[in-house]
């Protein structure tokens, strides 16, 4: 029974030594991507966002709609769109019940 006590141990030893570069390298990425954003990330997307001019476009788009200004093909383009993101939404419900028409009960 000892023997296998030693074993046990030796081999939780080896893996332990193994897993610890991996680990390391784990925490150094873990410490960077899932701290949360700082107030300066705020601001430096706040600068991006102002300088590349996006927000112009979105506005010149909504004008765009407000005074009837699209075009038929812009019209169907984005009537295509939204049809795809409601018939992928459910079909993400239909996957999530793992039934097509209500939860199995």
């Amino acid at each position: 029974m000892s023997q296998l006590v030693a074993k046990v141990q030796a081999l939780a030893n080896q893996m332990v030594v193994a897993a610890r570069p991996q680990l390391a390298e784990f925490w150094r990425y873990a410490k960077v991507e899932l701290s949360p954003p700082l107030p300066a990330d705020f601001q430096k997307l706040k600068k991006t966002a102002t300088s590349t001019g996006s927000t112009k476009d979105v506005k010149a788009k909504l004008g765009k709609v407000r005074l009837g200004e699209v075009t038929v093909c812009e019209a169907w383009l984005n009537i295509l769109v939204t049809v795809e993101v409601i018939t992928w939404f459910y079909m993400g419900e239909v996957i999530g019940r793992r039934h097509f028409v209500g939860y199995k009960v």
